[in-house]
């Protein structure tokens, strides 16, 4: 599955048609998950009941009637996604809270599944058919979406951003750009000093893209609040200030994907900790440059090249990787400020590549006594509660389709 995005211009009835239809799968997903909640607890409230239930809203709700029939349907599943994160979650015991489904305030999105739309010949413009307006809107992007055949696109998203409106076209074809193989293993320990520090002690910098536009977002931010409430400059200050938020989020996923391909491209084995970010945001101290360096994102990366290079990428447990010695195994305790690894057995190294050495070697024995290969021959962990176009893709090796595409676009 491969998510190509284009950015799409209209005029402005068209724009507001984008928002109603927005609304309008806000409001559903919000009745799916109300009506789960007030259902008996003897009955059984599934996907499929759901689906069942966006049937009746089109029945009793005139603009729910008006958004096309597949388009209610996926916004029903979008609360039934909700409710099943929260079942997996309390049957796998998990620590703190579990999730429980809440309504939702700020949709941006719409998503048509293979109907209620319709592209014209040139592939550069589409049509929503269904009668909330929409009409013709025009594709901007250089995106080769000529290439692929109608049946491939199986769903169609609508995204509003602060700086406008984009179409997803999400298409069912495995990519595979196999590389040569190199011979060459890499442990990479993440961090805020540098961005990682590699097995082979090189330090990777960390630009640190918030810190460098903290100032002008909260001078935007401040603009918001000098302006009246309701008026249109305080929307304008609003827009401003998203558009501020939004070039640093496009700037880190930038970043993480070019430093990711790089590494999968060159390297055979990639090796990193298997750390749980959202508990360390935690840490008033520190969770502001944990965000900006963008750990989770850089990994979701690195597993999605390594499937698609049908390279190995293993997360290994993170404990004890700064402490322990990568020459003898010796416990060498030091504190967080203590940059320097020096040990009785003459290592002296830096804190960071010390740690990226044990990262490389956890991993080269956790293949010990295990299978080389699976059905993909990729060995790579899966993100649990993954989106459709966050999660890391199992795909086939042997798929017809084998050409290198830079057409992929995981954000949302």
């Amino acid at each position: 599955m491969i998510v190509l995005e284009y950015k799409v211009k209209g005029k402005q009835h068209q724009y507001d048609a984008i928002d109603e239809a927005i609304r309008t799968t806000q409001f559903i997903r919000n009745k799916a998950i109300r009506y789960w909640m007030d259902a008996p607890s003897n009955s059984k409230i599934d996907r499929f009941a759901l689906n069942k239930y966006s049937t009746l809203l089109r029945e009793e709700f005139s603009f729910v009637a008006e958004l096309n029939s597949m388009a209610v349907q996926a916004a029903a599943e979008r609360g039934w996604f909700s409710i099943s994160r929260f079942y997996d979650n309390c049957k796998s015991k998990k620590s703190g809270k579990k999730g429980f489904p809440r309504f939702q305030k700020d949709c941006r999105s719409i998503e048509y599944k293979t109907s209620g739309w319709k592209l014209h010949k040139t592939k550069r413009r589409i049509t929503f058919t269904d009668k909330k307006g929409i009409g013709e809107l025009k594709l901007l992007g250089k995106w080769d979406i000529q290439s692929y055949h109608l049946k491939d696109i199986k769903r169609v998203r609508l995204i509003r951003r602060a700086d406008g409106y984009y179409a997803q076209f999400c298409i069912g074809i495995d990519v595979v750009y196999i590389q040569p193989k190199t011979g060459e293993d890499i442990g990479l320990d993440v961090g805020i000093e540098s961005f990682y520090t590699d097995s082979n002690g090189h330090h990777e910098p960390n630009p640190k893209f918030l810190r460098k536009a903290e100032k002008s977002i909260k001078h935007s931010q401040r603009r918001i609040y000098k302006k009246v409430k309701g008026s249109k400059c305080r929307k304008k200050a609003r827009k401003l200030y998203a558009k501020k938020h939004l070039k640093v989020s496009r700037q880190r996923n930038e970043h993480a994907k070019k430093i990711a391909r790089n590494v999968c491209r060159s390297k055979d084995l990639v090796a990193y900790e298997d750390l749980r970010v959202s508990n360390m945001v935690k840490n008033h101290c520190l969770a502001k440059s944990i965000s900006d360096a963008s750990w989770y994102l850089f990994r979701q990366w690195i597993e999605y090249f390594a499937v698609k290079f049908d390279k190995i990428a293993i997360a290994v447990p993170p404990h004890y990787t700064s402490q322990k010695c990568s020459s003898c195994g010796v416990i060498v305790k030091k504190s967080l400020s203590t940059r320097t690894h020096k040990c009785n057995c003459g290592s002296y190294l830096h804190r960071d590549a010390n740690a990226a050495l044990n990262i490389l070697n956890l991993a080269k024995q956790a293949r010990v006594g295990q299978t080389q290969s699976n059905a993909t021959g990729v060995e790579t962990t899966t993100l649990p509660g993954a989106s459709l176009v966050e999660q890391v893709l199992t795909m086939n090796v042997e798929s017809s389709v084998s050409k290198d595409t830079e057409s992929v676009n995981l954000s949302i």
